[in-house]
Order: C-alpha cells, then sequence, then structure tokens
C-alpha cells in the first residue's frame, strides 16, 4: 500500500539492459511503485540481476513475466525493434506499459502499440522522464503567460563523445532500431513538439553515418506560423543536453534539459528582450 492507502503499482521488467537499474532504483524510491520481478531471456541472468537489484521474483523468459498475475505494469527497456512486439504483448495480457525511447522503430509500429492498449484499456507511455519534472512546469507557465512574446525558435542539442565508437552496443546495429536520432536527436525533437504544441508541417536531416547507422546527425523542423526549429545530436562530440526556445520578447535557456546535472539545483534562465538573464531553481 502506499503512503496514501492505495494500492502500490506492481512493476515487471523485461529485460536487464543498464538502464533497468536505475529506472529499478528509482521504483524503490518512489511511493506506489513495487519493483516485483525481472525477465530475461537467461534464467540464471534474470536471478542474479533481481538479487543485485532487490526485485522480488525473476523470470527466464518474458512471457512467463507477462503470464504473472500480480504484475500491473510492465517496463520496457528492451532494443526499439522489440518495442512494438513486446508492448502488443504486454496490452493483450492486460499491463499497463512503460516504454523505453525511442518509442517505436517507425509510425506504424507506434500506431500498432497504442491500438492494442486502446483496445486493452491500459495504459502506454514512453520514458521521456525530462518533461515530468517540475522544473519543466516552472518552464510551461512562462511560455503560457507569454512572456516569451510569441514562440519563434528551438534549437536544441544531445551529444556524447565515445572514442573510439563502440561497435558492439546496440545504437549501432541497425537491426535493432539502434542510430543517433532515435537514442539522442529523440530528445532534442521532442523539446520542439512540447515547446510549439503540434507536429511541423516539414522536416529535414543530414547524417555522418558508422556502420549501418546515423552516428552524428543535425535536423531541422518547420513549423506553423513562421516557427522553425534546429537541433543537433551526436556520439562523436562533447557531452551537450541544452536547448534554447526563443520568442519575440524573451527565451528560455536550459543547458541540461535531459536530466539535471544536480539533483538540488535543477536550473534554468529567463533571458528578456535586451538579453538579461535571471536564473531560476525548480524545487530540490
Amino acid at each position: 500500500m502506499t503512503a496514501g492507502g492505495r494500492p502500490a503499482v506492481r512493476w515487471g521488467i523485461l529485460g536487464t539492459a543498464r538502464i533497468a537499474a536505475r529506472v529499478c532504483a528509482a521504483m524503490r524510491v518512489a511511493d506506489g511503485a513495487v519493483a516485483a520481478a525481472v525477465a530475461s531471456r537467461d534464467a540464471g541472468r534474470a536471478r542474479r540481476w533481481a538479487a543485485e537489484h532487490g526485485t522480488e521474483r525473476s523470470y527466464g523468459s518474458y512471457r512467463e513475466l507477462l503470464d504473472d498475475g500480480e504484475i500491473d505494469a510492465v517496463y520496457l527497456p528492451l532494443p526499439p525493434a522489440l518495442h512494438a512486439e513486446w508492448t502488443v504483448r504486454a496490452a493483450e495480457a492486460g499491463k499497463h506499459v512503460l516504454c523505453e525511447k525511442p518509442l517505436a522503430a517507425s509510425v506504424a509500429e507506434a500506431e500498432r502499440m497504442v491500438a492494442a492498449c486502446r483496445a486493452s484499456g491500459v495504459q502506454l507511455m514512453d520514458g521521456m522522464m525530462w518533461k515530468h519534472h517540475p522544473r519543466t512546469a516552472m518552464m510551461r507557465r512562462h511560455l503560457e503567460r507569454g512572456e516569451l512574446g510569441e514562440p519563434r525558435r528551438v534549437t536544441a542539442a544531445f551529444t556524447l563523445s565515445w572514442e573510439p565508437l563502440p561497435e558492439d552496443d546496440i545504437r549501432f546495429q541497425r537491426e535493432l532500431g539502434g542510430g543517433v536520432l532515435g537514442d539522442l536527436g529523440w530528445y532534442c525533437v521532442a523539446a520542439a513538439l512540447w515547446a510549439f504544441g503540434e507536429l511541423p508541417e516539414r522536416a529535414w536531416a543530414t547524417a555522418r553515418w558508422f556502420r549501418e547507422v546515423d552516428a552524428n546527425l543535425s535536423g531541422f523542423l518547420w513549423f506553423p506560423g513562421e516557427r522553425v526549429a534546429s537541433f543537433d545530436c551526436g556520439f562523436d562530440t562533447v557531452a551537450r543536453r541544452w536547448f534554447e526556445i526563443a520568442g519575440t520578447r524573451g527565451s528560455i535557456v536550459c543547458d541540461d534539459f535531459v536530466r539535471p546535472q544536480r539533483l538540488d539545483k535543477a536550473r534554468y534562465w529567463l533571458h528578456d528582450a535586451d538579453g538579461n538573464g535571471r536564473e531560476h531553481l525548480a524545487p530540490p
């Protein structure tokens, strides 16, 4: 039970990717969540992971976990190419789904996932955590109050530097849905959609390839009402995780929007029409 007396959501984790350890740790400290089970295609690996990260049960297949009637929701840290299949199967088993990004490898797959969850009456959510941080709500209020005037441009970047690029990582395997646009550029595109509140009319991108996937990409989005967004993402450039939303009377700059560098100091800057900036802090 939660502190408010409501039943806790019992989570099952499909897969043991690195990000699963972080999400499992968050489940353990969240009010209303229980990390109840983990599944892997290797039963021994699942048992070891469960012992290390404190889940109650482990399973040697994803199907076994979905058949567990005590599991309410599943978290999918699987490679993007597997998201559609296991989201649909989870929905058919009556489980709510938190799916890592990118949600799907194509629009058709995303539509199939949404349809399956709607048909089963379960929730589907992607792992875009920054949108739900208190800082994001604070920035949204500046937009809603018109403090930026008419929003005109979003500029964003999300990069990290690997030397050399790791060929065996799933991000560089085309058959698993790899590529920097889906892995990092996803955040930049989401920032533009969040700021403008609708889909673009046109899109353009150019990329540098490594093996069979995009390793560095720059994109441009045109929105109705003379609004534009540009972004770059890459696996070969120093760490950058920032965006700027510029309007006719002011701008917002956040230099770590993907995840605050310091949990006790989630910050951003609001600039006026003359470029004077003031730092704002979200509550810890």
